[in-house]
Order: structure tokens, then C-alpha cells, then sequence
């Protein structure tokens, strides 16, 4: 696959980089470690610096584009009533993707934020407040990091050598056993953020990534950076990732061709 040329970054994208850094600045980190929480319906954690940020990028977010926004910490409802009117254009954010790792001190969360139009991201920016980078993409303009074009480590040659990040929760039972006992990689990883595990399988850290169900906001800045930088996605279900369920879309991702096709081939013949 040819690598989508960097033409360099639009007064919008850092536009958003820049609200996105202020908000992690003034709302995230002066709370990190020091912050109560509590478990909403879903058992997912919520705290006082996913409100305060969520509200904060919603003011921002909505200077620099007006449009609705559709967040995390909204009533699922809302959630869903917003993306069905059908706006052209709306944000979608997560203020803390990984609030379990950012209340028990795990440095290894995120803010996410994309830009949607007619349901594909356009847009899109995560950053990780505790390594001060930033990855962020456009539609047909390239991926970036901390403003230099991404560029992906090598990738190694074989399926038996790569590193793969694997969230185990939502697979089925068969393919979790296969994985356990007779996993197809080197090494295995989860650190519990699915905005950077996009991010850093964009940029080789990891070679493979598999998560049985993920929600929009969970991947709609995520994908636009991995697929910028010339990486591979789609559903366990389908090879089409555009037509999965936005509230529970499988994935099955690779930053190079050939891996992802040995990848994905592996875990389709475990069902």
C-alpha cells in the first residue's frame, strides 16, 4: 500500500491540537492521582476530570467548528440521539480514554477527539498528556506526531515474531483458548486505552491489535491515524471496518499488509 502523501498540517487540525493540549493542561493532569471516581451503569469508571474536560472540549471544539458533539460521558441516549438525526458534521470525544489507568496512576491514558463528516472521520487528534505526544491525521493528508509526519518503525517478517496488543473481554470463548494456549505471535500486550493501542500499531510499536468490541469514540480518531500512516483495519465479522456496529465494533488491525492478512486469516479460522 502507498502511503498517503503529508502535505502538512490544516489551521484546523492545530486548532484542535492546541485545545486538546490546553484542556489536558488545565482540566487532566492537576487532577491525576488525586481524583475521586465512581462506576457508571456500565461498570466503566467515571471521574470529575472526564466531566471537567469533556466540558471544556466541548466549548473549544465548538469555537473552532460549531457543530454537535457527541462524547463519552454523555447519557446513552443522547449518545445515540445525536448520531441518529444525521448531522453532515459532528465531534466525537472521549476526555479520558483509559480512566482506569488514570485513577490508579498507570501512565498510560489519553484524550481523543475526531472529527466526523457524514459518519467518516476527517479529523483526527490523541494525545497522551504523560509522554506529551500527540498523534494526529486528516483524511488523505497523512498522520503525524508531535507535527513531524509518522513514520512506522520496520515491521518485522514474520507472524511468529510480532508483538500484538490483544484485548481478551469481548472475543468468543474459542478464540480466547487459542489465544491463550496456542497464540501465533511472540509477545502479547493490553494496557487498557484503545485511542493509543490504534496510535501505537499505527506507529509499529506494536505490530498486531485485536479488541472484540469497541465504541465509536473508541476508534473514530484512532483509525484515521492508522490508516494515514498506511496501516490496516476491519472487523472480526467483515473486512469492511465501515460496517460494523459503531457501538460494538470488533477489530482486527496490523501496520503492515502482509501481517494483517496473516492476522486476520489466523483469528477467522478460530470461530
Amino acid at each position: 500500500m502507498t502511503l498517503p502523501a503529508t502535505r502538512g498540517m490544516s489551521a484546523t487540525l492545530k486548532a484542535v491540537i492546541a485545545a486538546v493540549k490546553l484542556v489536558a493542561a488545565e482540566e487532566i493532569m492537576p487532577r491525576y492521582l488525586k481524583v475521586a471516581h465512581q462506576r457508571k451503569s456500565d461498570g466503566s469508571l467515571c471521574t470529575e476530570a472526564d466531566i471537567a474536560a469533556q466540558a471544556a472540549l466541548t466549548r473549544k471544539l465548538q469555537a473552532i467548528l460549531n457543530v454537535p458533539v457527541l462524547g463519552e460521558e454523555m447519557p446513552a441516549a443522547e449518545q445515540r440521539a445525536i448520531w441518529e438525526a444525521g448531522n453532515g458534521e459532528l465531534w466525537c470525544i472521549d476526555p479520558i480514554d483509559g480512566t482506569s489507568n488514570f485513577v490508579r496512576g498507570l501512565p498510560y491514558f489519553a484524550v481523543s477527539v475526531a472529527l466526523l463528516r457524514e459518519g467518516k472521520s476527517q479529523l483526527g487528534v490523541v494525545y497522551d498528556p504523560v509522554a506529551d505526544e500527540v498523534f494526529a491525521a486528516e483524511s488523505g493528508k497523512g498522520a503525524f506526531l508531535n507535527g513531524a509526519a509518522l513514520v512506522k518503525r520496520e515491521t518485522i517478517g514474520s507472524l511468529q515474531q510480532a508483538l500484538a496488543n490483544v484485548d481478551l473481554k469481548r472475543l468468543s470463548a474459542r478464540l480466547v483458548t487459542q489465544l491463550s494456549s496456542n497464540p501465533p505471535y511472540c509477545s502479547q500486550r493490553n494496557f487498557g486505552a484503545s485511542a493509543l493501542d490504534w496510535c501505537y500499531t499505527a506507529a509499529g510499536r506494536y505490530d498486531l491489535y485485536l479488541h472484540g468490541g469497541q465504541k465509536l469514540w473508541d476508534y473514530a480518531a484512532g483509525t484515521l491515524v492508522l490508516w494515514e500512516a498506511g496501516g490496516h483495519a476491519c472487523c472480526i465479522e467483515n473486512d469492511d471496518f465501515a460496517q460494523g456496529d459503531i457501538w460494538q465494533r470488533s477489530v482486527i488491525a496490523a501496520s503492515d499488509q502482509k501481517l494483517f492478512e496473516e492476522w486476520k486469516n489466523w483469528i477467522r479460522a478460530q470461530q
